[in-house]
């Protein structure tokens, strides 16, 4: 028997096709099968790397997690990086093929497929379930002729799909019946149920329109999912419009994040946020910085633009005049760039800005050339081992004035020893190329203690909050979540109906 697929899709981005992945994921996972999820084609700056060195998407990242499975780059097998507006870095099967334009990309995609399908195959041969996400919207009928992400994707496979509507944005009718009505009658008979996701208020309410909608489409709406306050890793930079702008009242820490244009890999602060004393801001205006506890500096997939946004819209001098006064300062991969004295991209290969002053907070210059360095790393920092991944273009040679942050000791295995990152000779300023710094627990709270320290606080004991076990009980109320808002009844009747043709 081949194994049993359903696919996700949404009436628009960030509706929760995601999240209703990652829930189905742990759903099937706690009844002993054997699933994982699959995305085409993904567009995201939050990246992550496998344990062999490849690069794939963060969302497929926490779903695999949700089905207590390896992340595996079969997953999603292609990776957009967006570097400006109009050009993106084209990520096959965990390695860059090149940067393109939309237009030209649009015209190369369909040579993907071959790969595309001997990902898929391989997941669905190994497996009891393939669980689906589409991309943005299947009704953005200028894109349908090379789709190979939505219903391209469900045809190839001949998958069901779940249409999935958030109500928060408004006009969810509209959206759900438009959405259906500007697909191919072929398409329109392959989705199987509508999923509304995000409500507010009383569901009895919505009962006359779901009648209204499954009449005009004919297409059953099997759940409603009220809104909810679920913590999970966030994709799609859309979602740090959610983000907190203000210090959270209670909290001893504040913890401010500037919020660059291109920003990447913003998931570096996921544990932070998650710590009792600790509250983590989003900044975006010079008059929002203040003078936090904790000022960070993200990664970003354009460094040198982002430099140059900082220095446009007054954050490059607030930044310095917060250091000044008393913030600590943590630069992860382009924000470590950014802390330097000088990035140099002789080549353009970032962009176009060839050479620039960095904040000058660190002792260092860094330089762009062409290799991607994509590794899971194991670091020491004197007494502590540190666990976290790198993604990044160019190289960064230390001055007299700074000294290592860490020592690699192993890459993707393998054993190694090479410096990484820097520390200001006073100890306020600190970069590392090592995503995921923070989820290692017990160098956090060694950190956040320091500052706490130095502000008189006493420090925490017994805090070291693990990220994975938080994860995990985030995965169980999701799919919690979804079991008692779907009829689950009609949602494993299209799930085993999937080994079957669909698309009558």
């Amino acid at each position: 028997m081949s194994a049993q697929s359903i696919m996700f899709q949404g009436t628009a981005s960030d509706a929760g096709k995601s999240w209703l992945v990652a829930a189905v994921c742990r759903i099937l996972s706690n009844q002993g099968k054997k699933v994982v999820p699959f995305k085409s084609q993904n567009m995201a700056l939050n990246s992550f790397i496998t344990d062999i060195g490849d690069e794939m998407g963060r969302a497929q990242v926490y779903q695999a997690e949700a089905a207590r499975v390896k992340p595996d780059v079969r997953m999603n097998p292609i990776l957009l990086k967006p570097s400006t507006d109009k050009d993106s870095q084209v990520i096959v099967m965990g390695k860059v093929l090149a940067d393109m334009d939309a237009a030209s990309y649009y015209k190369f995609k369909p040579q993907l497929i071959p790969q595309i399908m001997e990902a898929y195959e391989g997941l669905a041969s190994e497996n009891d379930a393939v669980i689906l996400e589409g991309a943005g919207s299947p009704a953005e009928i200028n894109l349908n002729d090379n789709d190979i992400v939505n219903m391209g994707m469900a045809r190839m496979v001949d998958a069901p799909v779940i249409l999935v509507a958030d109500i928060d944005k408004g006009g969810v009718f509209a959206s759900i019946y438009g959405t259906i009505k500007l697909m191919p009658l072929e398409d329109q008979r392959r989705i199987k149920g509508i999923i509304i996701n995000k409500f507010r208020g009383d569901k009895s309410l919505l009962e006359p329109g779901n009648k209204m909608i499954e009449k005009l489409t004919g297409v059953p709406v099997i759940g409603v999912l009220p809104m909810s306050d679920i913590d999970i890793d966030e994709e799609d930079s859309v979602s740090l419009t959610r983000k907190s702008r203000q210090k959270e009242a209670g909290k001893a820490l504040d913890v401010a994040v500037i919020d660059l244009d291109k920003i990447s890999n913003f998931t570096d602060v996921h544990s932070l946020e998650i710590q009792p004393d600790v509250s983590v801001r989003y900044v975006v205006k010079a008059d929002e910085l203040g003078t936090p506890d904790l000022l960070i500096l993200p990664g970003s997939k354009n460094t040198n633009e982002d430099l140059a946004a900082l220095k446009k819209n007054g954050l490059y001098e607030e930044i310095l005049r917060a250091h000044q006064d008393g913030s600590k300062v943590v630069g992860i991969c382009g924000g470590y760039q950014i802390l330097g004295r000088k990035l140099y991209d002789p080549e353009a290969i970032e962009s176009p800005i060839k050479e620039q002053a960095g904040l000058g907070l660190l002792d260092t210059e860094t330089t762009f050339n062409e290799q991607k360095t994509t590794t899971q790393a194991v670091a020491k920092r004197k007494n502590y081992t540190l666990k976290g991944y790198e993604i990044h273009m160019g190289t960064t040679k230390l001055g007299l004035n700074a000294t290592p942050f860490s020592v690699i000791y192993t890459t993707n295995g393998q054993s190694e020893s090479r410096e990484d990152g820097a520390v200001s000779s006073d100890g306020t300023v600190m970069g590392t190329y090592l995503h995921g710094i923070f989820d290692n627990p017990y160098w956090t709270r060694h950190f956040l203690n320091k500052i706490r320290t130095s502000k008189g606080l006493a420090p925490l004991v017994n805090t070291n909050v693990s990220i994975s076990d938080y994860k995990d009980q985030q995965y169980e109320k999701l799919a919690q979540l979804f079991e008692q808002n779907v009829d689950m009844e009609k949602f494993e009747q299209i799930l085993h109906d999937s080994t079957k043709v669909k698309g009558d």
